[in-house]
């Protein structure tokens, strides 16, 4: 099995089709993963650090308590999946260009998070901390904000977002011009031109 021992250093994993494997309780440092499928796999209790996953398949992955400091995300596809549970002590993560629907960021601190030209759609984020997130580009059609914190969040380019500001903490958020009018929706304010 590719992924029989426990600790990884400094590697490579390229075309690794390992779907519906228990890779629970292992670390990984500096490792970069291209084009792998990982989906359903169980990651529970698995620390990714430094490292890099490029057009990956990670739909239904399972991450109760897992951890990602300094993990990067590019053209990947993340379906399905609760991060609720991930461990967020030293969470530092960015996703780029990735396909991320039906999941669950709900109840969780993943402050300064980014999200930089995804699709982010029919994703939960209640009662997040995405305070400093940023959305830039990021097509976030049918994804629900409530109770969650969005202060200085960067939604310049976003899409398809309905966030209520009653519900939202929005201080210093930065939204572009059209796509901001729909901030007014919660209000019934109507908008002509």
């Amino acid at each position: 099995m590719e992924f029989a021992q426990k600790l990884f250093e400094n590697q490579t994993f390229q075309n690794v089709i390992c779907q519906k494997q228990d890779l629970h309780k292992k670390e990984f440092s500096n490792c970069i993963f291209k084009k792998c499928d990982f989906s359903e796999c169980d990651f529970s209790g698995t620390a990714f650090t430094d490292c890099s996953f490029f057009d990956c398949n990670l739909s239904n992955i399972k991450v109760n308590n897992c951890s990602f400091h300094l993990a990067s995300f590019e053209n990947c596809k993340l379906l399905g999946i609760t991060f609720g549970t991930i461990n967020t002590l030293l969470l530092t993560w960015a996703f780029s260009k990735c396909l991320i629907t039906f999941c669950s960021f709900n109840n969780i601190n993943i402050k300064n998070s980014r999200f930089i030209d995804c699709a982010v759609r029919e994703s939960d984020f209640m009662n997040t901390n995405l305070e400093g997130s940023d959305f830039s580009d990021s097509d976030l059609q049918a994804s629900r904000f409530n109770n969650s914190d969005l202060r200085k969040a960067n939604f310049i380019g976003a899409k398809n977002y309905y966030i209520d500001p009653v519900n939202n903490k929005l201080k210093q958020a930065r939204f572009s011009y059209p796509e901001a009018l729909s901030l007014l929706v919660g209000f019934g304010v109507i908008v002509e031109w």
